[in-house]
C-alpha cells in the first residue's frame, strides 16, 4: 500500500502560493494596501479569487502570510566572537529591519491576522515569534549554556523593540540595544 498523497514540494500548490505571494508583493509596492482586493491579486496571479479565499480565508490572512515570508530570516545571525556581541549585533539588525517601512508593515500584518487556529506550525504570531527564538537559540549555542536566556532576551530585548515600533512615535535608539542585552543576560544569570 502506498502512502497517502500529500502536497508535493514544488507542485501545483507551491506554484499557486508563489504566484499569489509575488502578485501581492507587487501590488503592495504599487498601491496603498487599502486599495488592494482579492480579485486584483487573483487576476494578477492568474488564479481565481475562490482559490485565494479557500487557501487564506481573507486578504488580511494573505497579507500576514506574505509578511511572514518577508520576516523569515534568510541567514544565521552574525558571529562577533562572543554571545553578548552576537546578541547585540542580531538585535541591532532586527531593530533596523523591523523599524523600516517594510518591517513595520509586515509586523502590523502579522498582528492584524485573526489566525487563531494552530496549524502544525502554529498561528501566524507564533510562527513569527519562532523566527526570533530560533535566531536567539542559534546565538546561545555558541557559548556556555545558561538556563532561561531565550525568554529573557524576548522579554528584555525583543519586546521593547516591537513595542516601540508598533506603539511609539520613534523606534528604540540603536545605542540602547547593548544595554537591553545586558539586562537580559543579567536577569538570566540571577535566576
Amino acid at each position: 500500500m502506498s502512502p497517502a498523497p500529500g502536497p508535493r514540494p514544488g507542485g501545483r500548490s507551491a506554484r499557486i502560493q508563489q504566484a499569489v505571494h509575488a502578485s501581492t508583493r507587487k501590488l503592495l509596492d504599487e498601491r496603498d494596501r487599502a486599495d488592494i482586493t482579492v480579485p486584483m491579486i487573483a487576476a494578477d496571479a492568474g488564479v481565481t479569487p475562490s482559490t485565494i479565499y479557500r487557501r487564506w480565508g481573507d486578504i488580511t490572512e494573505l497579507f500576514a502570510d506574505v509578511a511572514l515570508e518577508r520576516l523569515h530570516p534568510d541567514a544565521p545571525p552574525r558571529e562577533t566572537g562572543s554571545v553578548r556581541g552576537d546578541l547585540v549585533a542580531w538585535a541591532q539588525d532586527y531593530l533596523e529591519e523591523m523599524s523600516s517601512p517594510v518591517g513595520r508593515a509586515a509586523l502590523r500584518d502579522v498582528v492584524m491576522s485573526a489566525d487563531t487556529v494552530r496549524s502544525e506550525d502554529g498561528t501566524n504570531q507564533f510562527r513569527c515569534a519562532t523566527f526570533c527564538r530560533t535566531q536567539i537559540e542559534t546565538i546561545l549555542r555558541r557559548g556556555e549554556p545558561v538556563q532561561g536566556v531565550v525568554e529573557h532576551v524576548i522579554d528584555h530585548v525583543v519586546a521593547p523593540i516591537i513595542y516601540r515600533i508598533l506603539f511609539d512615535l520613534d523606534p528604540l535608539e540603536a545605542d540602547r540595544v547593548g544595554e537591553l542585552v545586558d539586562h537580559a543576560l543579567d536577569a538570566a544569570v540571577r535566576v
